[in-house]
């Protein structure tokens, strides 16, 4: 994913849990075997705190198979199924391009047939995938979120692509909308915090690669044992780097 400068403007009044998960999944190292249970549990806050969400699943890409590892109900994971067997769908293409992929409107959606049929037989008529990065910034997962009402999902896709985009119009500026509620500002402040800790340890990991002329790869091994010595998280481990650089 390349890195992005989150707007600060999503900021809930009081730390909650969703956010305070994608936070900790941002700066949680890949091998960390809990990435499984984070992930169902972000399911279930996702379902049960956001407005206009009626359903969640999170969808990886494991031995080149797409497969729901988590779903907040039957119904989810039959949508996400549809998409894996008609070879295509929004959770698919945003795990692949590492980019939100978000559809105000199910029906006009002509390019995934078989995600289509499924979703508006299931009464569904909007959704948004959303990447979830861990430590290293890889793409472990995407997060899905469908909802019945279009309208009441709006403020959060225009919410989800003004992270993204600084050049798009944020919720609060666009007249008519519904309130984003406690629980879609909670998701959005959740998902631009993470984006500041993967956009940190990026920045150390590029640090990192230029004194060593080393990978990527290799340079976030280099980090991942400094955290690991000094007691420190990654994200503690690659502010330092970056302060000794200042």
């Amino acid at each position: 994913m390349a890195t992005t400068q989150p707007s600060s403007t999503f900021k809930a009044d009081t730390p909650g849990p969703l956010a305070e998960l994608l936070v900790t999944l941002a700066g949680t190292p890949d091998d960390v075997p809990a990435i499984d249970v984070q992930l169902k549990i972000l399911v279930q806050l996702a379902a049960d705190r956001v407005e206009g969400v009626d359903y969640a699943s999170v969808t990886t890409l494991r031995n080149d198979a797409y497969s729901t590892v988590a779903a907040s109900s039957e119904l989810a994971d039959a949508v996400d199924q549809a998409q894996y067997t008609g070879h295509g769908g929004p959770c698919m293409q945003s795990l692949d391009d590492n980019r939100p992929v978000t559809l105000p409107d199910i029906a006009n959606t002509m390019i995934w047939p078989r995600f289509r049929e499924a979703a508006i037989s299931m009464g569904l008529s909007s959704s948004v995938s959303i990447p979830v990065v861990v430590g290293s910034g890889h793409t472990v997962a995407v997060l899905n979120l469908y909802g019945r009402d279009a309208a009441t999902m709006a403020p959060l896709i225009i919410g989800v692509w003004a992270l993204y985009d600084p050049e798009r119009p944020l919720p609060s500026d666009i007249d008519g909308l519904p309130d984003l509620g406690n629980g879609g500002t909670e998701l959005l402040t959740g998902f631009a915090e993470a984006l500041t800790v993967h956009s940190t340890i990026q920045l150390a990991l590029g640090m990192i690669m230029g004194r060593a002329g080393i990978t990527n790869h290799e340079a976030y091994l280099k980090l991942r044992l400094r955290a690991i010595d000094s007691g420190t998280s990654l994200l503690a481990a690659a502010d330092a780097i970056i302060r000794e650089d200042l």
